[in-house]
């Protein structure tokens, strides 16, 4: 089982009435909760730690996870308020400005943590959640408490308009780096950092700190990969776009997917990847993102849809 461990909040599309007017749309979303969803839908074995909140949005949240496969046995339920993520999109590409203060997801503590059993194989963390407090401070206990054992997927996935202090974020997502079995960074995330480094010269700075797989997302332009016997590229599928909602989010559920499938979900077989094994990972996480930004909001392929 995969343990996605992240954000879970109501993306608030734009969209047009029928006298013209604008309005916003509640779509069920988060980065991490999207992650999930497509690993359910794909037949993967998933569950989801957040906070949960009891309110019609969270009820929502739960309702789209189940739909899908997600187990919620980790996930904290509490009567606080979903977060909310109201979108602009220009030219298909979307930002966010987020209303989080006080909210089930955010107010989540290390007392909440929870007790894995040995069938949960890799943990996935990422996204806003790492961005504020307290969440942030106690998914990073748990990705540090298992990190020696399992396999830990990170995707920083940054979100500026979220980030208080950014060099307090940077530290985190350095910390977190050096601790993870493959790390999955945009390009436009690779410029929040800052300095001069190719993406090739990022990627082996990390693989030789002890990460197994960098892979480095350009949009339309598709994908790097970089682990300690060589590197892949691949090319993106043609299609039409309608949005990016949830394209990275999606692209990761391929990427863990197709690792598990393969059987290298595993940390000593991470260390002991092919070509091969990464060439089809890449080819079937470009799919199934394909799929997903053919089509409106975060909505992720089933597994026939592949």
């Amino acid at each position: 089982m995969i343990l996605c461990c992240g954000e879970a909040l109501i993306d608030m599309l734009p969209r047009e009435t029928a006298d013209g007017d604008a309005a916003f749309v509640p779509h069920v979303g988060g980065s991490v909760f999207n992650t999930a969803i497509a690993l359910g839908r794909l037949d993967i074995p998933v569950s989801f730690f957040s906070g949960l909140s009891e309110d019609l949005f969270g009820v929502r949240l739960q309702d789209a996870l189940r739909a899908s496969g997600v187990d919620l046995t980790h996930a904290i339920v509490s009567s606080r308020p979903t977060t909310l993520a109201f979108v602009s999109l220009s030219d298909g590409q979307a930002s966010y400005d987020f209303y989080d203060e006080n909210t089930a997801g955010r107010m989540l503590f290390e007392a909440d943590l929870p007790d894995l059993d040995d069938g949960v194989e890799a943990l996935l963390f990422g996204g806003i959640s790492l961005a504020t407090e307290p969440c942030g401070s106690t998914y990073e206990s748990l990705m540090a408490r298992e990190s020696s054992t399992r396999v830990i997927m990170l995707d920083p996935n940054i979100r500026q308009a979220f980030i208080r202090d950014p060099l307090a974020h940077k530290a985190r997502m350095r910390r977190l780096m050096a601790i993870a079995d493959i790390v999955k960074i945009s390009e436009e995330d690779l410029a929040w950092f800052g300095g001069p480094a190719s993406a090739a010269e990022v990627a082996q700075v990390l693989l030789a700190a002890g990460t197994k797989l960098v892979i480095v997302t350009t949009g339309p332009k598709g994908a790097s990969a970089y682990w300690r016997g060589g590197s892949f590229v691949i090319s993106a599928v043609n299609v039409t776009v309608v949005d990016t909602v949830g394209a990275g989010d999606s692209f990761n559920a391929g990427i863990l997917a197709a690792l598990r499938k393969t059987g290298f979900l595993k940390k000593e077989r991470l260390a002991s990847l092919t070509t091969e094994v990464v060439r089809d990972a890449l080819s079937f996480a470009t799919r199934v993102a394909a799929v997903t930004v053919s089509r409106a909001g975060a909505n992720p392929p089933w597994a026939d849809e592949i």
